[in-house]
C-alpha cells in the first residue's frame, strides 16, 4: 500500500513539474498598504478640491505633514509612489498583481473611485490583471460609516475639517466642508466598486469561488460563479444575530495558478443585544487572524477544501491576506514584551502560534501578507513535515517603501524578490505646500513641531526614512517607551554604552575611539529600521557599528548584574540583535522540498 501511494506522489509531482516545464516562470507582484488617497479627486456633492499648490497651480487634497509625521503610514507621497511601482511592475511586464488589503486609507468614496481609474489604466495599458482583498482600513466597519478628518491642509497652511456629518466635528473652529463622498464605506459600497479586481469572477479566469459556492473545479461554471460573488450571498454569522459579509475567494488567473485571497477581517460586535446593522457597533479589525480562529471557522474548513482540490488538480495555492500568519518579529516579541509591556509595540496584533499550525494543517504552504507595513519572512517547520512560510510585504507609505515579485518556478520551487521604490517622480511636489504649514505653526508657537528638514530630501526613500525618525520621535518614544529608561538611556554616548556593557573579568576587548560616531538615539532608530526593513535596513546603517551593536550584545549577554536599567538595556540589545538577524528577506529562494529559504545574490 505504502508502495503505492509513493509511485502516485512521484506520478503526480511528474505530472506537475512538466506542467510548469512546458511554459515560462509565472511572476506575481504583491504591493500592500498602499495607503491610497486620491490627492487630486473630487467630491460628487461638494465643489471643494482642496489647496492650489503654487507649484503646480493644481488644486490637491491633502493631509497635513504633521498628521503624517505621527501615523505609521504617510498619507500624501504614497499616491506618487504607487505610480511609481505600477511602472516599474509594467516595466518587467509583470501581468498578476495582488494587493493584500489596505489599498485605501478608510475607503471613502473618493478614493475608490481614483484607485479604480488607476487600476483601470494600467489594466487597459499593460494588460495587467489586479486581484484584491481586504484590509482593516477597506472596510473599517462592514457598513458605510460616517466618517471624516480634521487634518486636511487649508489655503493658509493651517487644517480643515472635511467630514461626512456635521455631528462628528470637534474643532468648530476649523473651515469645514460636508461631503458623503469621505464616510467610511462598508463591504457593500467595496464591491460594487472594486468588483473586478477579483471580487467578482470573469470570462477570463479559469476557476473562481467563494466560501460559501463551493464546488468541483471539473464542474466549474462561470454562471455559477457570478450567482455566488453576489453580495446577498457572502454573508455569515461572526456572532450570533450579527451577520456580515466575507468577500474571500480562488481565482485561477493562468493555468496552474490558484491565487487564494482571504479575508481576514473579523468585525466583532461591541454590545451583542445592540444593533447588527450598526457600524458604530463593531470592533475593529486590526487582530487579524487571532480573531479568524474562534469566529470565523468556516475559512478554516474552506481553506482545507480548496488545499485538497488544487492538489488534486496539481495546482500552485498561492495565499494572501491582509494579516500575517506566523510572528514578523524574528523570535523578538517576548523580549520586547518584557522591555515595553505587552500593550506595547502592537504586540496584539503578532498572531498565536495556533494560526500557523490551524493553516498549515489546512493546506496552506505559501501566504503572502501585509498590515504591518514591515519587509520580513518567516518560515515554520511541523512535527508532521508539513513547513509553512509567511512572507511580510513592506508598504509603499512606510520605511522602506518596495513591494514583493513572486517568480513561481515549479510547484515546490518559488523565488521571491523585494524591490524598494526609492526614486519616485514627483515625490516633492506637495513641499510648497508643507512650508506653508510649518510656518503657520512657528507662528503659533507650536510645541513639538515638525522637523522641516524634511523637505530637503531629495529622494523617496530619504522622504520614508526621514519620516520614520520623526515617528520615533514624535510618537513611539512616548506612546511606547518607559519615561524612566528613556530619560537616562537618551543621555548615553556610544562610549558610555561600552563602558556600561564591560565586565572587566569577562568581556571583548574593544577600541573604545571607534564608538564615537553614534549614541543610544541613534541605534533607537537603527532598531526601528531593521523591524521596519530587515536586512534592507542594513544598507543604510554602517557596517562598522552592526558590528559594535553585536559586541555590545555580546558584552550585555554576559554581564550579570540585578540592576534594572543595565538589564533594559541588555533587552534593547538583545530585542535589536534578533531583529538584524532574521531569515533573508531581500531576494531568496523558498525549497519546499528541503523546507529551507536559501539566500539569493
Amino acid at each position: 500500500m505504502k508502495k503505492h501511494f509513493s509511485i502516485h506522489l512521484l506520478v503526480t509531482l511528474l505530472l506537475s513539474l512538466n506542467v510548469f516545464a512546458q511554459r515560462k516562470t509565472i511572476q506575481i507582484a504583491f504591493l500592500a498598504d498602499v495607503h491610497f488617497q486620491d490627492l487630486y479627486g473630487d467630491f460628487s456633492d461638494n465643489a471643494f478640491r482642496g489647496v492650489e499648490n503654487p507649484k503646480t497651480k493644481k488644486k490637491t487634497l491633502l493631509r497635513t505633514m504633521d498628521s503624517q509625521l505621527r501615523s505609521t503610514r504617510i498619507f500624501n507621497e504614497n499616491y506618487f509612489a504607487f505610480l511609481a511601482a505600477l511602472d516599474d511592475i509594467a516595466k518587467r511586464g509583470i501581468k498578476i498583481v495582488a494587493l493584500p488589503g489596505d489599498y485605501t486609507d478608510d475607503g471613502q468614496a473618493y478614493n475608490l473611485r481614483g484607485l479604480k481609474r488607476i487600476l483601470d489604466e494600467y489594466q487597459k495599458k499593460y494588460g495587467m490583471r489586479f486581484f484584491i482583498t481586504t484590509g482593516n482600513h477597506d472596510p473599517v466597519s462592514p457598513f458605510l460609516k460616517d466618517g471624516g478628518k480634521s487634518d486636511f491642509l487649508g489655503e493658509h497652511g493651517s487644517p480643515i475639517n472635511i467630514f461626512s456629518n456635521k455631528d462628528l466635528i470637534k474643532d468648530k473652529d476649523q473651515d469645514t466642508f460636508i461631503t458623503r463622498d469621505i464616510a467610511m464605506s462598508g463591504y457593500l459600497e467595496i464591491i460594487n466598486e472594486l468588483k473586478e479586481f477579483g471580487f467578482s469572477p470573469s470570462e477570463k479566469d479559469l476557476f473562481w469561488e467563494t466560501p460559501f459556492s463551493h464546488r468541483s473545479y471539473k464542474n466549474y461554471s462561470l454562471k455559477k460563479a457570478l450567482k455566488s460573488s453576489e453580495y446577498s450571498n457572502r454573508m455569515y454569522e461572526v456572532s450570533p444575530g450579527f451577520s456580515v459579509p466575507d468577500l474571500s475567494y480562488v481565482v485561477e488567473p493562468v493555468s496552474g495558478i490558484w491565487l487564494l485571497a482571504i479575508d481576514g477581517n473579523t468585525y466583532l460586535p461591541k454590545n451583542i443585544n445592540g444593533n447588527p446593522t450598526d457600524p458604530d457597533n463593531f470592533h475593529g479589525a486590526s487582530i487579524g487572524y487571532n480573531n479568524v480562529l474562534s469566529n470565523k471557522k468556516h475559512l478554516i474548513d474552506w481553506v482545507k477544501n480548496i488545499s485538497k482540490e488544487a492538489e488534486k488538480n496539481r495546482k500552485v495555492l498561492i495565499a494572501f491576506t491582509h494579516y500575517p500568519m506566523l510572528d514578523y518579529n524574528d523570535g523578538a516579541s517576548e523580549d520586547i514584551k518584557n522591555l515595553l509591556g505587552e500593550n506595547k509595540w502592537q504586540l496584539d496584533r503578532v498572531p498565536n502560534d495556533q494560526v500557523a499550525q490551524v493553516f498549515s494543517d489546512a493546506g496552506l504552504k505559501l501566504h503572502f501578507a501585509g498590515h504591518m507595513h514591515i519587509n520580513d519572512t518567516g518560515i515554520k517547520k511541523f512535527e508532521n513535515g508539513k513547513t509553512l512560510v509567511n512572507i511580510q510585504v513592506p508598504s509603499l507609505a512606510a520605511y522602506l517603501p518596495g513591494y514583493k515579485i513572486l517568480t513561481v518556478n515549479s510547484p515546490a520551487d518559488f523565488e521571491v524578490e523585494t524591490v524598494p521604490i526609492n526614486d519616485v517622480p514627483h515625490f516633492d511636489e506637495l513641499f510648497p505646500l508643507y512650508q506653508k504649514e510649518f510656518e503657520a505653526l512657528k507662528s503659533q508657537n507650536t510645541k513639538d513641531i515638525w522637523n522641516s528638514d524634511i523637505l530637503k530630501t531629495k529622494n523617496y526613500h530619504d522622504f520614508t526614512l526621514f519620516h520614520l525618525k520623526e515617528l520615533v520621535r514624535l510618537r513611539f518614544v512616548p506612546s511606547d517607551w518607559p519615561k524612566d529608561f528613556f530619560k537616562k538611556a537618551s543621555k548615553l554616548s556610544r562610549e558610555d554604552l561600552l563602558n556600561l556593557s564591560i565586565d572587566s573579568a569577562n568581556s571583548n576587548k574593544i577600541n573604545a575611539a571607534k564608538f564615537k560616531t553614534w549614541n543610544f538615539e541613534d541605534a533607537l532608530l537603527n532598531l526601528y529600521q531593521l523591524q521596519s526593513a530587515d536586512e534592507l535596513a542594513k544598507k543604510d546603517i554602517p557596517e562598522s557599528r552592526l558590528l559594535q551593536f553585536k559586541i555590545l550584545h555580546e558584552n550585555f549577554e554576559k554581564l550579570n548584574t540585578e540592576d534594572e536599567f543595565l538589564n533594559q538595556l541588555k533587552t534593547f540589545f538583545s530585542v535589536l540583535s534578533k531583529l538584524s538577524s532574521g531569515d533573508p528577506t531581500d531576494h531568496f529562494e523558498i525549497d519546499f522540498k528541503k523546507g529551507m529559504i536559501l539566500k539569493l545574490k
